[in-house]
């Protein structure tokens, strides 16, 4: 807070703005500690709201303060910049306040942009190079960015800015999952594609999770970089992949600079254990007798995969489910074979339901009258927000009666 209050003030002092340092810090911190707004945010509403005082137009200001400069240059937050740069790589925005998100770069390197929805700027075409001026560099765990506000503007270059593959340096480093502690970084990496997962978007080709002997991590190949197929249980070296972070999870993505590359060793994969008991409370879709695409063991849909098309598919059985012990929730992935043996129907009888039904859902129907509402306590690794069950038993349930006398033997143990 204080080296924020001290750059603002000298942001003040060089349009000969004199304020006392204590009322900066006062609204700095009403900003900040009770209405949440992130730090960056709150000091440019500072700096705003002192300027006006004195009859400084902030607008006029940002754009007296702008400068040109390469990518590599930037090094610091709350700097008015310029940039010449190439729109490397779109990403989903997050949040409905932001219009657009990605990578921007040129020779010197890759930088992350975001846009708000509220500057109103015209929308970014990937690979398109860009006049970015009057935009206000950011710092989050020490990751330069940028940010396009009302006071931007956008023109679109004749000519192709030659941007960089990697950050500035060009250094990509290869390493392993857990190593991975922040966002907007080039890396290699040594992985095995742990399960593959229904795309939530056109925009996406391919997602799921890939592990090495240190972990596992979410990864997503956008359809735009036009790279071959991952197959589940296959290994490969991912090279000049980007890691990205949200809500504390890291992953990493695979854009039109990576590069796939079969290993013929094989990856060991150990994700962490973890275990849960809880009530069975949702079968989620995508359970029961399901058909798998033969090349990439993506979940078909009406007989047709998302990347290769039509295809006779092969048979699975599975549950998705998610477990509530009361306080928190847990979702489970059910393989075939303990699927079978939970229920109390093979695949073969599955298929035999589903056949005289008409209707492949009558199966997860047989599951959720089964299931729901049962007690189970389940173990296995982790992978991402799942547990991939390898035990799982049924638990009596805890009546309130036990609840109270536990709660009553704890007063009188305090």
């Amino acid at each position: 807070m204080k080296e924020a209050v001290e750059q603002i003030l000298a942001r003040l002092r060089d349009q000969k703005v004199e304020v006392p340092a204590d009322e900066v810090e006062s609204r700095l911190r009403l900003l900040v500690e009770k209405f949440g707004v992130p730090e960056a945010e709150a000091s440019r509403s500072v700096v705003n709201y002192f300027l006006k005082e004195h009859g400084i137009s902030p607008a006029s200001f940002a754009a007296r303060k702008s400068e040109r400069v390469k990518v590599g240059e930037v090094n610091g937050p709350e700097r008015w910049i310029d940039l010449e740069a190439k729109v490397v790589e779109l990403w989903e925005a997050t949040s409905s306040a932001i219009s657009q998100t990605g990578l921007i770069g040129d020779e010197t390197g890759t930088i992350k942009f975001v846009k708000w929805t509220k500057s109103d700027l015209p929308q970014l075409e990937l690979g398109k190079s860009y006049l970015f001026k009057n935009v206000v560099t950011d710092e989050f765990q020490g990751r330069w960015s940028v940010k396009l506000n009302r006071t931007s503007g956008i023109e679109e270059l004749a000519s192709e800015v030659k941007a960089a593959e990697a950050p500035v340096g060009g250094a990509v480093q290869e390493m392993k999952i857990s190593q991975i502690s922040e966002p907007a970084r080039w890396i290699d990496l040594r992985a095995k594609v742990v399960q593959l997962w229904e795309p939530t978007s056109e925009t996406i080709s391919q997602t799921g999770l890939i592990g090495d002997d240190s972990g596992v991590i979410k990864f997503v190949k956008w359809t735009k970089s036009e790279l071959a197929d991952l197959v589940e249980g296959e290994s490969y070296l991912f090279k000049n992949v980007v890691t990205d972070e949200f809500d504390g999870r890291f992953s990493v993505k695979l854009n039109r600079t990576s590069k796939i590359e079969p290993l013929e060793v094989e990856v060991e994969v150990s994700p962490q254990e973890a275990s849960f008991s809880g009530a069975i409370v949702d079968v989620q879709k995508g359970s029961g007798l399901i058909k798998r695409c033969p090349i990439c063991r993506r979940m078909l849909t009406k007989g047709v995969c998302g990347e290769h098309g039509k295809q006779e598919g092969t048979y699975d059985l599975r549950i998705k489910a998610v477990l509530d012990d009361g306080q928190r929730v847990q979702e489970v992935l059910i393989n075939r074979e303990r699927t079978e043996g939970l229920v109390g129907i093979s695949m073969e009888e599955a298929k035999t339901m589903a056949m005289e039904a008409l209707d492949h859902e009558v199966v997860k129907g047989v599951i959720e009258e089964r299931l729901l509402g049962r007690y189970y306590a389940v173990s296995g690794p982790t992978v991402d927000r799942y547990i991939l069950v390898e035990t799982i038993s049924p638990v009596s349930p805890v009546a309130a009666r036990e609840v109270a006398d536990l709660a009553a033997r704890m007063r009188e143990v305090v």
